[in-house]
This record gives structure tokens, sequence and C-alpha cells, in this order.
């Protein structure tokens, strides 16, 4: 599903992000990808959504080799990708329900289609009395929750989530892993970048920590190592 084969990113500064990385994700797996900031955690990320070129080596999703892309290419490759991020990037003006079907109506997901799925991904996510609050009207908890109904409105095979409990309190963050197992067990695969030592731990899943732009562990059943 996911595969980085020697992959090397150097920014501009001449440092390496990340320096001959080979990383294998299987379809339906949970992994947790954790390190220190500067470990090169941002930068996987980036990479997965074409939003960096390695500098080296190849990056594969789903079969798909993404130097091969086209630019023209890149907007329907990344519909397959669903991404939640810490400051949940809701859009101020929009309420709930229209937050969550913007995700298709940029893809011009035909209306029919639109009023089916929202309130679908709504209930999922335990918020369907709120689909006309507007983010300001939320607790952070809940405006994480449409995030992650908009990222997953539009079916994708995968989900990203970048520190996707960073702004969270201990209850709400482990509602929002708690979805995001239920995601998923339905299917869907899972890479979760984070620094929450004590959700990564409780979960028992697989675990790659980063340092230094390297993997300098990957564990099937692991926990959050510190670098020392």
């Amino acid at each position: 599903m996911i595969k980085l084969e020697n992959v090397s990113k150097e920014y501009m500064t001449g440092m390496p992000a990340l320096n001959n990385v080979s990383l294998h994700v299987r379809k339906g797996e949970f992994v947790f990808v954790v390190g220190n900031s500067g470990s090169g955690k941002s930068t996987l990320v980036k990479l997965l959504l074409k939003e960096l070129e390695p500098t080296e080596g190849e990056v594969i999703i789903d079969n798909v080799h993404l130097k091969r892309l086209t630019h023209r290419q890149i907007p329907k490759f990344r519909r397959n990708i669903g991404v939640v991020f810490q400051d949940f990037r809701l859009l101020k003006d929009r309420n709930v329900y229209e937050n969550i079907a913007f995700a298709q109506r940029v893809i011009e997901t035909p209306t029919r289609y639109i009023k089916r799925d929202v309130p679908a991904m709504l209930s999922m996510v335990g918020l369907a009395e709120k689909y006309k609050s507007f983010p300001r009207q939320l607790s952070g908890g809940e405006q994480q929750r449409v995030a992650l109904a908009r990222a997953l409105v539009n079916k994708p095979k995968i989900l990203l989530a970048d520190e996707p409990t960073g702004n969270l309190d201990p209850k709400n963050s482990w509602e929002i892993m708690k979805l995001l197992e239920e995601i998923n067990q339905q299917g869907t695969t899972v890479l979760v970048v984070t620094h929450n030592r004590e959700i990564v731990n409780a979960m028992k899943k697989r675990v790659i920590t980063m340092r230094k732009g390297v993997i300098v562990s990957d564990e099937k059943q692991g926990g959050y190592y510190d670098e020392d």
C-alpha cells in the first residue's frame, strides 16, 4: 500500500531531512510514526502527499509511482488519501455540514451523493445533531471529529493523521484514537504521526521510530521510546 524505497530528502541547506529510508506499510495496517522534532516525520507526510519530491529513491502508494505523476494527475491521486491535522483546518465561515460537503464539492460529487454521505459521516463521528453549528461553536474535540469526517467522506484508501490529538485534552484524545481504530477496522490504512507517548504505548500497534532522518526502530506492537 505504502512503499518508500531508499528515499532521501535534502532541503536547500544541504542537511538531509530523510536519509536512505525504506518503509513498507501493508493495506489495512495501523501504524504510528514517532520521533522528536527534526526526526523527519513531517517530511515523510509531505512526500506521501506529493507536496515534496524526494532527492533520491522512490515513493509508491497503492502501486502508483509518485515520481511518474504529472501535475494534472496529483489532485486525483490525493483523493485516495484523507488527511487530518493538529490544527483542524476547518472553514470558519461554513457550518459543519458545509465543511464536510466541501471535500465532495471540490471533486464535483453530485448533490444527491453529498446529501447521503455527509449525514452518514456525521453519524459516524457522533455529531449528527451539530450539522448547523459553526467551528467557533464547537469544542476542540468536536472540531477534530468534523475534520476526520471531512477526511473520510470521499472514502480514501489511506488516512494520514498528523498530530491529530496535539490540541486536545486526554479525554478527547482517546475518543479520536478510538475513532481512528474503528476506521482502520473497516479497512482503511491508517498512519498516525504523534508525540503522545501514552496513547502509543497503550494501543499496541506497529510503531516506527524516527531520529535525525532515519528509522531507528520498527516494532510490530511497540511503544514510544525516548531518543536517548
